[in-house]
Formats: structure tokens, sequence, C-alpha cells
């Protein structure tokens, strides 16, 4: 397939990879220029990107990044043809998303969108889980792209329901790993070891794909990005959002938000979310590690 892919960040360039390896006739274009793809074309502008392709593929960091690639000077919906299929990756407001779709019906454009999950490791190598809302037909068309960069993908319904869904599976990951900060720096500040209880919760009920996946990071004291706090903390944003606009009350997440604001205030914001238990230690004058006698004072 003929495929503009717009954003090439921490997950889009190998998702980018991923479909030119799949033999799809790929353009990319990408914000701040030299990220280029190994067997794409690179484009100068969404609207060139985007000339020719069957689907135009997005992958930004928020809201207003993905109209200004759609709808800004130059944007990609300059270029759409009839028939032409958008692919929004990106983690963006449900209900925006259906007033962008709506813009783009109007040409005869379908709109589908396909937040994902699995993080860096997941689109590197092609295990992507994505999540989708749009029509039938929309989605049977881009299954070959879908099967490229990814293992399964579930359709939650009509467009948005996508995003929708996204971002109730970030507000569980969000707090599910707030409990597993907390009771780790908790622990370790009583002088229990992280390891030692790191594999007691694996055995146990209280395991989860959130702890199994960060457990490793946490004890290297590796907080490089495989998913910023920055964009973990705009989509607690949305969610928030997204809850005041359905009249929901999320005090959980509430109080999570305010550790995400601090955490970015101390200098976290580019470092993995998991960086948030950094916050925890400094608070309590700990460092979790994965050694016997965990609990050492801060300083020492």
């Amino acid at each position: 397939m003929r495929v503009a892919f717009l954003g090439l960040g921490i997950m889009g360039r190998a998702m980018a990879s991923n479909l030119v390896k799949a033999g799809h006739e790929v353009v990319t274009w990408n914000r701040t220029p030299g990220k280029d793809v190994e067997g794409a074309r690179t484009a100068n502008s969404p609207a060139e990107a985007a000339n020719g392709a069957e689907v135009v593929w997005m992958c930004v960091s928020d809201t207003q990044a993905v109209e200004g690639v759609l709808f800004g000077p130059q944007g990609a919906a300059e270029s759409l043809s009839e028939g032409a299929i958008i692919v929004d990756s990106s983690t963006i407001s449900p209900s925006v998303t259906r007033k962008f779709a709506e813009r783009v019906r109007a040409r005869g454009v379908s709109y589908v969108d396909a937040p994902m999950t699995g993080s860096k490791a997941g689109a590197e190598s092609g295990t992507l889980i994505f999540i989708i809302g749009g029509d039938e037909p929309a989605i049977d068309r881009i299954k070959p792209l879908l099967a490229a960069m990814g293992k399964k993908f579930f359709r939650m319904g009509e467009t948005g329901k996508g995003q929708a869904t996204k971002l109730a599976m970030n507000l569980q990951i969000a707090l599910i790993y707030e409990g597993f900060a907390e009771a780790l720096t908790l622990a370790a500040k009583l002088g229990v070891d992280a390891e030692t209880l790191i594999h007691l919760v694996q055995a146990s009920m209280v395991n989860s794909g959130v702890v199994e996946y960060k457990a490793p990071f946490v004890l290297n004291r590796d907080f490089s990005p495989n998913f910023p706090l920055r964009l973990m903390l705009k989509d607690i944003h949305l969610t928030l959002e997204a809850a005041k606009e359905a009249r929901v009350k999320l005090p959980g997440l509430e109080t999570v938000e305010e550790i995400y604001d601090m955490s970015a205030e101390d200098g976290n914001a580019d470092l993995d979310y998991a960086a948030t238990l950094t916050l925890l230690e400094k608070w309590a004058g700990v460092q979790v590690k994965a050694a016997a006698a965990s609990a050492q004072p801060v300083g020492d």
C-alpha cells in the first residue's frame, strides 16, 4: 500500500520501518528534520507526504500536533484524495478526534483512531496492540498495515472509541505503577529488600503486566524513556478532561496527577514515567535497590 507516515518519534520511526520491511511504499515526514527511515522517501511537509497516499498514518505528541499535521499550513488534508484513510496512533482527546473525523469525512476520507500499547520495545519488534475506533470497511483495508506493526488489534466501536479506551488503559497503568512505586518506597524505608519483594509480588495475585515490564528497569535504575513522563502526564490530563466532559469523578487519578506534576517539575519530564519513583524516594530519604539492606539513606 502507499502510506504516508507522519511523526518519527520513539514509536513512529520503528513503526514506519516495519511498514517498509513488509513491502509497503512509505513516505515519511517528521517535524524535526533528520529522522529518516531506510527504504522510505522523506517529504518536506505533511501535504507532500500525503499526496497520492492510500493511507495517512500519524503518530505525534498531542491533540494540537494532530490538528497542525492535518489542517495547518501544508497539512495533510490539503492533499487527501477521496477514498483515502487517515489513521491516528497518537493519544489525543476522544471528543476532538470525532470533530477531526467529521472534517475529513466531508471530503470522502475515512478516519480511524488507532492508539496502541506496547511501548518502544513493541514498536521495534512489530508486536504492538492497537486499540481501534472506526468503520469496519476502513479497518479491513488497513489490516495489512496493522499486521506489519502489531500482533493484535481490538475494535472498540466507532471513531473516537479507540482514544477513549486508550485513556482508560493509561489510567490503569498510572494507578498501578503508582501503587507499585509507593510499595517499593515504603518497603525500602522499612528495610525490606526490593528484589525479594518483587519476586513475592510476581508470585502472588498482586502481580500485573505493569510490574512485570517495569520491575527490571526499576531494579537497574534505568529511567531512560520508553514512555516519557511528560507524555503520560499529557494522557492523565486528557483523561481528566474526558472525565469532566462525561461528568465522571476520578479521585485516584487526580491525586496521581499531582505526583506527575511535581515529578516533572523535579526534572523528570523527559525520563520514563517510572521515574516518578525517584520523587517518592526523595521524600522518604531512601533509594530502592536490588541488594540486601536496600534502604540506603539519600546522600550517604
